[in-house]
């Protein structure tokens, strides 16, 4: 498979590599991570990425392409970190000559030519510096390449504490580490916080909610948010702000949207949740998943969904916490 895809990107002089929509660390890590690996590799290819969404916070590993229609003409599309075509960052993904998939989700549906999908790997820039492990003699890792692809590690194992994670991983993470990448400056960039996200912080300590068998909750309205004067994807990324309470087993957070949707972040311990995020116009990983409501009554019932989820796990695994 990684053969297969490595005679590709040796044989078209065109790349475009495409993400998913609201992209996070791993997303934003692996679309730039291969690119930089590419561009370094072979000057002399076009390589571009599609997407102006880049969060604040990941600003530093770079700012997406502007890529004209006539570009597709011919070129090698890359599809990086992305479970479903639904998810996709630009449709125009589809006009290109050729698509590769490369992915790590549970729920990954079948699209491209090439589908390289890994549900055991712990991030998709896993994926991408395995693959720059597996033919290092004939690829240079930039020390761009290779701070991208650190930072997607790091963000989606939550610094090396979530499951799936080998030995491999960590041999990969240190190779990144060799290219002398800033980690001081990278924690930085991905972890200070402005003093008014900690007040959000402490907002949500106080007035979170729980479910009867354990679904602790956080309800981001534009009111709270504008109070704080906080974005959408700060206000999201506090999901984890719940992650450790006692007999809680299902976190999630539900953050208003400026399209007047309800983003949901899913994230639980030893309980699959993906089933539910799918049912709700999203999907993911069996612990770590998003949805989409279109209406605050489906607050409650994906929340119905959920406590039952909980109930059913706990009856079956007794002192689980």
């Amino acid at each position: 498979m990684l053969q297969k895809i490595f005679d590709k990107i040796k044989e078209y002089n065109r790349i475009i590599i495409h993400r998913h929509i609201r992209p996070d660390g791993d997303c934003i890590g692996s679309q730039f991570g291969l690119k930089y690996i590419i561009q370094a590799t072979y000057p002399e290819k076009e390589v571009y990425a599609v997407g102006h969404d880049v969060p604040e916070y990941l600003s530093y590993i770079g700012q997406g392409d502007q890529v004209s229609n006539d570009l597709y003409e011919g070129a090698l599309v890359i599809v990086v970190d992305t479970a479903t075509t639904g998810r996709i960052f630009d449709e125009r993904y589809k006009n290109g000559d050729y698509l590769i998939k490369i992915d790590h989700h549970d729920d990954s549906e079948d699209y491209g030519d090439i589908i390289w999908v890994d549900v055991k790997a712990p991030a998709t820039s896993a994926m991408i510096a395995k693959f720059y492990y597996t033919f290092k003699d004939q690829l240079v890792l930039s020390k761009e390449a290779a701070r991208a692809l650190f930072s997607g590690m790091v963000t989606d194992t939550g610094r090396f504490k979530y499951g799936n994670l080998t030995g491999d991983t960590f041999r990969y993470a240190g190779e990144m580490i060799d290219a002398e990448i800033d980690i001081d400056g990278l924690y930085a960039n991905l972890y200070v916080k402005d003093a008014a996200v900690y007040k959000l912080q402490g907002y949500t300590y106080s007035n979170f909610k729980m479910t009867d068998n354990g679904v602790s909750y956080i309800y981001m309205t534009k009111k709270i948010m504008k109070k704080y004067g906080i974005a959408p994807d700060e206000a999201a990324n506090l999901v984890n702000t719940l992650d450790s309470i006692k007999g809680s087993l299902i976190w999630v957070a539900f953050v208003d949207q400026p399209d007047n949707s309800i983003r949901v972040r899913l994230r639980s311990r030893f309980v699959p949740i993906n089933d539910i995020g799918r049912k709700y116009n999203g999907g993911g990983h069996l612990r770590a998943a998003g949805a989409t409501l279109y209406h605050k009554s489906e607050i409650k019932s994906i929340l119905k969904d959920l406590d039952q989820r909980i109930k059913a796990f706990k009856d079956e695994n007794k002192g689980v916490q």
